[in-house]
């Protein structure tokens, strides 16, 4: 079924308006293959009427079928290795001066698939070594895409998947859980993990702020003044002195949002004097 240039642009809108994503009229052909077989399935003649039904949409079934079908899930253990060092070597020795109460709380946004949050549950149980039992290290994991989120919460995995983490790590935060060559994280280190839907363009609703977030690869598909937006919310969901992550193929640009620089794609909520 063809995209018509007036529902191109409506629909484009909508992406915007509802998911935060920017789609350029390159995306066109991508929209179409996503989402002509929904309009099929449901029936509708044209995206117009499609679009019409989304917007009246009660149960909310007819979005999250929506969203599933244009956001991309792509990420994969031990991404950007250099972070998880930094982890090890900067942040968590920081972070051991300060933190009251011995609780960390890290925030995965648009954790995918799980291999993030669950490398970052695996580094600080590595790093925290014998101390690991009298901290207190809580991970929120969360993403728009519900399907995402189910596979995430599972933690299993097939054998290539894993390849990449150190046989160490294999060895003591996986198990088989059957025949078919699959590997499941741990209770352990899944127990350090909370994984929500959640749609970054709503109000963040935290009690308290975090230690340290990542957020990669997310917003290279938002328009500038969204990623703004979105980074200055980064930054009041933060403790002071908390640290920001995101993906060596971004940049905060010049306009830091109050942040200070660490290294690339690593910054630093300044610490109350």
């Amino acid at each position: 079924m063809e995209l018509k240039p007036n529902e191109f642009d409506r629909l484009v809108k909508y992406i915007k308006d509802k998911v935060g994503i920017h789609m350029g009229k390159e995306k066109k052909v991508l929209l179409e293959g996503r989402l002509n077989m929904v309009l099929q399935k449901r029936g509708h003649k044209s995206y117009d009427e499609y679009l019409d039904a989304l917007g009246h949409d009660k149960t909310g079934d007819m979005h999250r079928e929506f969203v599933e079908r244009i956001t991309t899930n792509h990420t994969f253990f031990m991404r950007e290795k250099d972070h998880f060092d930094f982890i090890k070597q900067k942040m968590l020795p920081d972070l051991k001066t300060w933190v009251p109460n011995k609780e960390i709380r890290g925030w995965s946004a648009g954790c995918s698939s799980g291999e993030e949050p669950y490398t970052l549950a695996m580094t600080f149980s590595d790093a925290l070594g014998i101390e690991r039992s009298s901290w207190n290290v809580r991970l929120l994991a969360t993403d728009i895409s519900n399907r995402i989120l189910l596979k995430a919460s599972s933690g299993v995995y097939e054998g290539e998947q894993v390849e990449d983490i150190p046989l160490e790590w294999k060895r003591r935060y996986f198990h088989k859980p059957n025949e078919s060559g699959q590997f499941q994280v741990t209770h352990q280190i899944k127990d350090m993990i909370l994984f929500r839907s959640f749609n970054l363009m709503n109000t963040f609703p935290f009690k308290k702020k975090f230690h340290f977030i990542f957020c990669r690869n997310v917003m290279i598909y938002f328009d500038e003044a969204t990623r703004q937006t979105l980074v200055k919310k980064y930054f009041d969901a933060l403790e002071p002195g908390g640290y920001f992550f995101i993906s060596h193929s971004e940049t905060l640009g010049r306009n830091l949002q109050g942040f200070e620089y660490i290294s690339p794609s690593i910054y630093k909520k300044p610490a109350l004097a």
